[in-house]
């Protein structure tokens, strides 16, 4: 029944399932979280700040945390830095658990949730996808993130079911409790997954690497090694492009749920009905069609969907700017991003060596990701100072995304080139260059 939904090997069925449990784990866990946030948000006193200024705070936090990783990884090796690093996260949650429950300075607490949660939702997925990139080469890839993904999805789903189900009888700081088991499940996972790809190494070293060893390098590599390389700066650029864009259709989505719903309870029916979608297209996309369609159609067509699909989008709103084009437009783009741009973009990354792949990764997918958030909420801010609306936010994002596009077949060229060669993608440039001489 499996092998009818992936094209999975049998030696690859536990480590899949086990990735499968491990990002369901991840995502319910944030997605438990996520509520008792935005509350926090609102305990915080924090609505009474900017968007722009709430962006500033995470990015700043970013900036703090990304070189204390790297140089985790720089010390230690693959199966204890995880391990570590979701380990001081579960401390976070019973050290928020245990303030909120004694009532200490509840309103600083709040804040600082805040923000604490923004940083942990992409520190802990991108930690997740660059052990992904290590424990599979690129053509397991291909087969295999998308159901792997969609355990994240899945888990995106239950979440807030769970937390509905469980507000009232538990009480919402009780939650984080639920939250941290989900993590202490994460952590038996990749504990699972190590002695897997230990074992799979030996029988199949062609297949498996066995990359345990400390990563090594500074601190500040991940920034460091993104300015020398031609790619990782396309990856960074690509990231950008993508938030960019995004946080252009959420304003606009903002804006166009508030015309539409005068109320409060109106305004959360619009939002859930668009989540619904989101999640229900994206889940059928990653169990049905996502491996499939990059072993077959590669991994240009994988990481150009998106872009059109959002080029296309904004011009369709520019034209008719309601609320139900912008439903179509966000569920067929984000389902199509997280069901088939997502995993492409972590094939991406099994083509770059290892301190590439941990540190670099890291800082693209936390603090340039946030730093995307920084400069499109600011651009969005003086845009709108200047009288510049709905359609013209949109004709705006359209060119973005055609670079967006152009980057993506940049990129996806370049690693085809690296896995054909069994190199990674900056061996294949410098020999281009020294060829070029």
């Amino acid at each position: 029944m499996l092998r009818r939904l992936v094209d999975v090997r049998g030696e690859e069925v536990r480590a899949m399932l086990w990735s499968f449990a491990y990002f369901f784990c991840l995502m319910c866990g944030y997605a438990i979280l996520k509520p008792l946030r935005d509350a926090m948000l609102v305990a915080g006193s924090m609505k009474l700040l900017s968007t722009s200024v709430t962006f500033s705070i995470t990015f700043g936090a970013m900036l703090v945390a990304v070189p204390l990783y790297s140089a985790l990884v720089a010390r230690y090796p693959r199966h204890r830095v995880i391990p570590y690093v979701y380990g001081f996260f579960l401390l976070n949650l019973v050290a928020f658990y245990a303030l909120m429950e004694a009532g200490v300075a509840p309103r600083a607490v709040a804040r600082s949730f805040f923000v604490w949660a923004s940083v942990y939702n992409l520190f802990v997925v991108s930690v997740f996808w660059s052990f992904m990139a290590d424990l599979f080469v690129s053509e397991q890839g291909k087969r295999l993130f998308g159901f792997i993904a969609a355990g994240g999805t899945l888990g995106a789903i239950l979440g807030p079911l769970l937390t509905a189900r469980l507000v009232k009888p538990l009480g919402a700081t009780n939650l984080l409790l639920v939250s941290a088991a989900l993590l202490v499940v994460a952590i038996v996972c990749v504990k699972r997954l190590t002695a897997w790809a230990h074992v799979a190494s030996e029988r199949r070293p062609p297949l498996v690497p066995r990359n345990e060893a400390p990563v090594g390098g500074g601190v500040f590599a991940g920034f460091q090694l993104m300015l020398r390389s031609r790619f990782l700066l396309m990856l960074g650029l690509q990231v950008l492009l993508y938030t960019v864009t995004s946080t252009f259709l959420y304003i606009q989505q903002l804006q166009l749920v508030a015309t539409h719903a005068s109320d409060t309870a109106g305004r959360v029916q619009a939002f859930a009905n668009i989540e619904f979608w989101v999640q229900g297209l994206t889940l059928f996309l990653q169990v049905l069609v996502t491996g499939r369609l990059l072993d077959r159609l590669g991994l240009v067509t994988g990481l150009l969907l998106t872009p059109v699909v959002t080029a296309l989008g904004f011009l369709a709103l520019a034209v008719s700017p309601s609320l139900a084009m912008l439903t179509v437009f966000r569920a067929l783009r984000s389902s199509v991003h997280y069901a088939i741009d997502r995993p492409s973009r972590e094939v991406l990354f099994t083509s770059v060596d290892r301190e590439e792949r941990y540190k670099s990764k890291s800082f693209i997918d936390t603090a340039v990701y946030r730093g995307g958030d920084l400069v499109s909420t600011w651009l969005q801010t003086g845009l709108t100072g200047l009288g510049l609306g709905l359609a013209g936010l949109a004709l705006l994002g359209t060119p973005l995304a055609v670079l967006w596009g152009v980057v993506a077949v940049y990129l996806a060229r370049h690693q085809a080139r690296a896995a054909r060669a069994h190199l990674t993608v900056d061996q294949v440039e410098a020999q281009e260059a020294s060829a070029a001489r």
